[in-house]
């Protein structure tokens, strides 16, 4: 073979026998090094693109391998470059230091042992041992890159820096503008694609002005992840406008105007809710078995009264019975204080079905005299304040929110925003009381 390309395509059609051969007739050394080298282990799709770009933005799903593309980037312009001066912005310094420096694909995880560089948290530094330097930054401290200049540059999940007044591309700009050590300064930006200014930005800057895009998906990297992970996420978010973007790598754009939208939802996210003063679920049945689903959100608000939404219960084409039966099971299983549930479709009967699964639901019936999407507004804004937050990913649900239009109009997935619907009438019970419900049946 001529050179390590012809290596690589080798291998890719190579047996694990032929493999293990050529191993066999490595010298100590080249046996030592094999392990470690990234030309050799990292798909096509993680090694850097030809030509004579400035910046490489790789927009991919989760578990594509981006942080460890970066990692190995950085890691070859340090071994290369003795000289080198690397930036390393993370979204916050925390999330540099644990995943980008520190991390189970991070700068201290990779490479030979014998030429790791070291970490001085003190100053915020790694220093490899040719001399290379690379510095740890956040993107919410734009300041701190006013002045710092950079031969080279990892930005991990752009997407997620913080965009307050336009926090993230003074973040951007400072970082450009010291890109001026050496003869072709380069950047890499990794990141889960998110409609957000920055990326949008970038993307438009194009080839013209050195950007080249790499983009991936989830499954791309299947062999390296547990095989009931990719199982999962296949199962709940594989018809998901969400997973189209968390996992497949799409740029999903928003719907201009919608009264939520993707960048709002994720500043409510949070890993787990505290303990919940009261639970309220909201059902927003359907007019037929074959029909759309039957809507079952789970919401609560804790002493802090911020409301959070709890779980997306909802089952689809269900009988009158099953979708009773999962509205009481969840009933039971979230303690809740109160069910309210949409008795437009069928007034007395959506009592009956729900009393026949469990005779102490309790069950409140609401009558709404307005649209699905002129009730959502008030609890969108609930949201835009920082008063709702999302306890998990709610993949279908968030769907259906971010196509609800002010109006009336929904353009979401399906024929009806049913999950929506039932989060907005659980978190008008939550928030709103009965302002925002003008016409109450009791039960």
């Amino acid at each position: 073979m001529d050179s390590k390309s012809d290596l690589i395509d080798w291998m890719l059609e190579a047996s694990e026998d032929e493999i293990n051969a050529l191993a066999e007739g490595f010298t100590e050394k080249e046996r030592a090094e094999w392990q470690y080298d990234w030309q050799v282990w990292g798909r096509q799709s993680q090694r850097p693109p030809q030509g004579d770009w400035r910046i490489w933005l790789v927009m991919a799903g989760r578990g594509f391998g981006k942080t460890r593309l970066g990692a190995e980037w950085v890691l070859r312009q340090a071994e290369a470059h003795p000289d080198a001066r690397i930036a390393l912005v993370g979204a916050s310094l925390h999330e540099a230091r644990t995943v980008m420096v520190e991390g189970e694909s991070g700068l201290l995880s990779i490479g030979a042992p014998w030429r790791r560089p070291i970490y001085e948290s003190s100053v915020r530094r790694l220093v490899w041992p040719n001399g290379a330097q690379a510095f740890l930054y956040s993107a919410g401290e734009p300041e701190s890159l006013r002045g710092p200049q950079h031969s080279h540059a990892w930005c991990d999940e752009i997407a997620k820096w913080d965009g307050t007044s336009n926090r993230a591309g003074a973040t951007w700009d400072n970082l450009q503008m010291g890109m001026r050590l050496g003869d072709a300064p380069r950047l890499v930006a990794t990141t889960t694609p998110r409609p957000v200014p920055l990326v949008t930005r970038i993307l438009a800057e194009g080839e013209a002005n050195g950007v080249v895009l790499t983009r991936g998906s989830t499954f791309d990297n299947a062999v390296n992840l547990p095989a009931r992970f990719v199982a999962a996420m296949r199962r709940t978010f594989g018809r998901t406008l969400l997973g189209r973007q968390e996992l497949h790598g799409e740029m999903i754009e928003e719907l201009a105007g919608a009264l939520w939208n993707r960048a709002l939802i994720e500043r409510t996210r949070e890993a787990a809710a505290p303990a919940m003063t009261r639970v309220v679920i909201g059902v927003d049945p359907p007019a037929s078995a074959q029909g759309d689903a039957c809507g079952i959100v789970v919401c609560g608000i804790g002493d802090d009264r911020i409301a959070r939404v709890l779980a997306d219960c909802s089952v689809e084409q269900a009988s009158p019975e099953r979708w009773a039966r999962a509205v009481a099971d969840a009933a039971r299983v979230w303690s809740a204080d109160r069910v309210v549930a949409e008795a437009n479709q069928g007034g007395e009967m959506v009592s009956a079905v729900l009393r026949a699964a469990e005779t102490t639901l309790p069950l409140r019936l609401v009558h709404a005299s307005r649209g699905k999407s002129a009730r959502a507004e008030p609890v969108a804004a609930l949201y835009e304040a920082g008063r709702v937050r999302h306890a998990g990913m709610f993949a279908r649900l968030e769907d259906e929110l971010c196509g609800l239009m002010p109006g009336g109009e929904y353009q979401g997935p399906g024929r009806s925003p049913d999950r929506a619907d039932a989060c907005v009438w659980a978190l008008t019970e939550l928030m709103l009381g009965q302002q925002a419900q003008p016409r109450i049946w009791f039960d």
